[in-house]
């Protein structure tokens, strides 16, 4: 364990869980979700060199996750830059979860062998390469499409109990986003689009905005927008000390997901399923869905916005006011936050 510690390895749920979820999230944030929000404003624009842009920034998805992920593990330089192979690698074999897969494995194989040889520049980044790309054309086929079929489970089961999968499905994808681990990367992995994906971007848009709403007798403004469109993981240390704050969000998303699934037919993508608010991906990657109509425009409004905003507004009031919730418990340090969160 010692020569482990030494080489900066740390095997934990939360190095491989928790970190490298969260850097692999900034990695399609930076290629995949930018790229088709470019793509899309583009398309609707007219614009072609954005669409071109897009396109680009899309294609380069694999290399992007593997140098966040590499970057997230703290890996040497030469370890780093070789991911940029590796999650090329990973992602054209297995997907967003391949090249999570292979980024991983590659960057610790590659702490192992770095700087323990004269020709470093050479052993570091051939080792580094070859087990990403070992890993990847092993396993990364097989992750895929267990990934895709479980996936296409929970969509196929959204479609056939939409009221009850709609909750369960917005319920557990927004806790994900609130909790610090990558819901973003989760729907990505998985590919969730149509009814779970718009019950997923309910669930998650009614953690970040209920607790904006919630919580601004606490942060005012600038910490209610903090919340709002940039991440509910702020709350992460004020769920600890208090879990009861998590209610208002969840019921909310719990609560208007059924409108969305079974009422108004309300879908995503699998890049805006995860996103809620932040940067309003969730909403954008539902017009580039749905198309972008007046009707549409309400859906958003109503079910990402006003709603989760009113009933985690009337649910804290009651929680405030039998005790259960107390002044100050969800005051948030926004200096405290180093990384996005998605």
């Amino acid at each position: 364990m010692s020569f482990l510690k030494k080489k900066g390895i740390h095997i934990s749920f939360k190095t491989y869980l928790i970190d490298g979820l969260s850097f692999m999230a900034l990695g399609l944030f930076s290629s995949l979700i930018i790229g088709l929000i470019m793509q899309t404003a583009g398309n609707e624009l007219g614009i072609t060199f954005l669409t071109e842009m897009g396109v680009l920034a899309m294609g380069l998805a694999g290399p992007a996750i593997g140098a966040a992920v590499a970057y997230g593990l703290k890996a040497p330089p030469l370890v780093l830059f070789a991911g940029v192979i590796t999650g090329a690698a990973g992602y054209a074999l297995g997907g967003p979860a391949g090249a999570y897969v292979a980024a991983v494995f590659s960057t610790e194989i590659g702490k192992l062998v770095s700087q323990s040889t004269k020709i470093d520049i050479i052993v570091t980044p051939f080792v580094t390469i070859a087990a990403g790309y070992g890993i990847s054309a092993l396993v990364g086929p097989e992750i895929q499409s267990f990934m895709q079929a479980t996936g296409d489970t929970i969509g196929w089961a959204t479609e056939q109990r939409p009221f009850v999968m709609g909750m369960l499905v917005a319920g557990l994808m927004g806790l994900a986003l609130t909790a610090p681990i990558s819901s973003a990367a989760i729907a990505l992995m998985l590919d969730l689009d149509g009814l779970a994906a718009g019950a997923a971007a309910i669930g998650c848009s009614a953690q970040m905005i209920g607790f904006a709403v919630a919580s601004y007798r606490d942060n005012k403004l600038g910490g209610s927008l903090a919340q709002a469109i940039g991440t509910s993981m702020l709350q992460v240390p004020n769920i600890v000390r208090n879990p009861l704050i998590l209610i208002p969000p969840t019921v909310a998303g719990v609560l208007l997901a059924p409108l969305g699934t079974v009422w108004l037919q309300m879908e995503n993508n699998a890049s805006g399923a995860g996103m809620g608010t932040s940067g309003f991906v969730g909403q954008i990657m539902t017009f580039d869905t749905m198309g972008f109509t007046l009707n549409v425009l309400i859906m958003v409004v109503m079910l990402h916005f006003i709603g989760p905003a009113v009933i985690s507004l009337l649910l804290s009031h009651y929680m405030l006011k039998a005790g259960m919730i107390k002044p100050g418990q969800m005051r948030i340090d926004t200096g405290g936050v180093k990384h996005e969160k998605a």
